[in-house]
This record gives structure tokens, sequence and C-alpha cells, in this order.
């Protein structure tokens, strides 16, 4: 096992001021917010606001926090999502954001900040055009109340958003977003129907899985992934199965956060670089686009890292440690697949896509390779795709998982 260390300057580990764990965490959030403002922004979808916004305004209110309200949160949140809730935050007079939901809440309500204390639209932040660490001025408190798990946004510096207008996702990266608190309460999470435990299971081990076999991974990042990935193996078909289970879902929201931690400080890669375009363009929730996809990119990424593949493999419990680590590595794949098996995750298409016609679906392929590449994330991956390459990643994609006679989906 290499212990590696990063070689080629410092790195810089980001996580959450503070993280409070455990049942019955959605209390504390009155004392975090007292200490950092006196009027909160809420931000939540409609639906999630339903479930649990009586009760965390409730405990705003009694820490003599007041409040205003955004719970216009959609799913793969948009540049006219953001600035709505901004527009909230400006009207209310608010000086900090309290955001309840998983991973589009949170990217929201990062976003809202970034308007509260910079110039510019939140377009003009986007990697493609302002960098890395392209936001300049810190945004105001964040405390990210979570309730799926997840996208591990609560730990990262990450946002992402949907630009409509030209049917694209775009990427925020800056330590300045990162959240003040993380609040993880696994009793958030026991009201996640079965399909959003499955989306939001897939995407969190797709994210320690790429953070772990990145470019950019070292030793640190590592250690946050195996964990994570060996947690969310045993959790997740369990936490599916039974939604009540508090326990895998306390193992599935720990295993989450230690995902976020992964990829937040390492990266993502060509997964991810699909999954967004695949996403804007059928309309399919990202954990779904990443839990279709994963397995082709293993496939194809598993000779460039067999020993970090290898490990994967035998924490699914494929392979062995008796079989050399080329030969592990193959068994990669299967084993992803039957992850997503147990939890039907190709069964929630119906529902949750729109699958075009074959003829369709090809007639978008260079577009979406080149929104892939455009991603920057395909740059992070242990085997460097050409463009021939990824378009038959994404052709596989379609003839084995999303056409509804495909094999996965049979």
């Amino acid at each position: 096992m290499s212990h590696q260390t990063p070689t080629d300057g410092t790195r810089v580990v980001v996580s959450p001021g503070r993280t409070v764990l455990g049942v019955g965490a959605v209390g504390t959030v009155g004392t975090y917010a007292s200490r950092h403002g006196i009027k909160a922004l809420v931000v939540a979808s409609e639906e999630i606001y339903d479930i649990h916004g009586e009760r965390v305004v409730g405990v705003l209110e009694e820490a003599g926090i007041e409040t205003a309200v955004f719970d216009g949160v959609r799913p793969d949140p948009t540049v006219e999502n953001v600035e709505a809730g901004f527009e909230v935050w400006n009207e209310e007079g608010c000086d900090v954001i309290v955001t309840l939901g998983g991973g589009s809440s949170i990217d929201t309500g990062k976003s809202i900040g970034i308007l509260a204390a910079n110039e510019g639209s939140i377009r003009s932040f986007g990697v493609d055009r302002a960098g890395y660490e392209g936001v300049p001025n810190p945004i105001p408190p964040l405390i990210a109340i979570n309730t799926t798990a997840g996208t591990g946004s609560e730990t990262t510096r990450t946002a992402v958003l949907s630009d409509e207008s030209t049917s694209t996702k775009f990427i925020i990266v800056s330590e300045n977003i990162v959240p003040d608190v993380a609040i993880e309460d696994p009793e958030l999470t026991v009201s996640l129907p079965k399909s959003h435990t499955a989306f939001t299971g897939i995407d969190a081990f797709t994210h320690a899985i790429e953070a772990f076999t990145s470019v950019k991974s070292y030793s640190v990042t590592d250690e946050f992934a195996r964990d994570a990935m060996g947690r969310i193996v045993d959790a997740l078909p369990v936490a599916w199965s039974n939604g009540e289970d508090i326990e895998a879902r306390t193992e599935m929201m720990i295993g989450q956060f230690k995902a976020g931690k992964a990829f937040g400080n390492s990266s993502v890669a060509l997964v991810h670089g699909m999954a967004r375009p695949l996403g804007a363009q059928l309309h399919i929730p990202h954990g779904l686009a990443n839990g279709l996809i994963l397995p082709y990119v293993v496939g194809f990424n598993q000779m460039a890292a067999p020993g970090k593949y290898a490990e994967v493999a035998r924490l699914l419990g494929v392979a062995d440690e008796s079989e050399a680590d080329r030969i592990a590595a193959r068994k990669a794949k299967a084993g992803i697949e039957e992850l997503c098996a147990d939890i039907s995750l190709t069964g929630y298409l119906d529902e949750f896509g729109e699958v075009p016609s074959r003829e369709e679906y090809l007639g978008v392929v260079p577009e979406m390779t080149q929104d892939a590449f455009d991603s920057g994330s395909p740059d992070n991956n242990p085997r460097k795709p050409t463009r021939e390459e990824l378009e038959e990643l994404f052709v596989q994609v379609y003839d084995d998982a999303l056409a509804p006679d495909s094999r996965r989906r049979s």
C-alpha cells in the first residue's frame, strides 16, 4: 500500500469549521446561528421545507434568531434559483445562511453567499471563467443542515449549478465557500424515499472511488475514501431496504461525510465529467447519472491504477487478497454493478429520466463529450481518454444501461 505525500508543493485540506454529528444534532442550529448573526435566511426546497422547516425555524427562533425563508430550491439548482434566493436575502436584511436539504440546497446557499459578498453575476464565478479559487471574498456565515447521505457538499469548496440558457452545468470552486458548520443528523434522512436513498448513496460512493483513484489523490484523502467506501458498501443496501434503520442511516451519514472530505480535497474525475452533461441533457438526477456511468469508467480505468481498483474490488467483496492486483482490479466493475443492482438503480429511470431514442442520443454524444472535457474533470482521471474513447463510453452507457431493453435494465 503506498503512502504517498504531496510532492507538488503544499496541500490545503478543507473541512467545515464545525461538524455536529448524531441523532438530535439539528437541535444545535440555534446555538450556532446565534454566534454568527441575528437573522437567518433558511434555504430549502418546498418539499424538504414542508417536512423539516417548521422544526428548524422553531429552533432558530427559540435561540432569538429571526428568520426569512427561501423555499424555491430545485433539484440541480439554476442561476435563476440563486438570483431569486439572493433577492430574499437582500430584501429581508439577513446576515447568516442556514441551508436545509442535500446538495441542491447547500449549493444554492453557497451561491447566494457568493452574490452577497462579491460583485458580479453567479455565472461569472464558474471555474471556466474565473478559474479555481475564483471567489474573492468569503461568503457570509453558512450553516448546512444535511438531509441526505449524500453529496458531501457541506464539507467542500464546490458548488454545481445549471445554466439553463445553454443546458449545461458549471462548477464554482473556492475555499471562500466552505460552510462554517455542518449538521449531520441521521434522523433527518429517514424521510428520504428509497429512490433518493439510492441516488445519494451511489453519489457518495462515486465521490469516494473517484477521489481514491484521481491523479490528485494522496495519503490524507485516500484514508477518507477507504473509510467511506467500506461504510457505504455495507450500509447502503440496508438503508435502502429499511429506511427506518437508524444505524445504517448513521453509517451512511458518516460515509458520505468522509467521501465529501475525500473528493473535496482530492478531486472527482471522468465519471463526474460525464455525469454533468448526461444529467443536463436527459434530466436525470446527478446520483443516478453517476451510478449509470460508474461501472464503465471503472472498467476503462482499472489497467491504469490496478492497485487502487484491486482495493475497491476487495472492499466490494468480489476479489480476495490472494489474487494479483491486476486480476482483482478487473472485477471492480462487476462489483459496482452488483451494488447498483442491490438498490434497483436502473429501475428508477422510468420515473426519473427522459431517455431519448438511440438516434437522438447519438446526436448529442459529441456535445456531451465536449462538455465533459470542458469540465476539467477528465484531467484528473488515471487513464486519459481520447475523444473517440469518451464518445464510445457514452454509447456504452446507452446500450448497456439506458436503452429500455438494455442488459442492466432488464
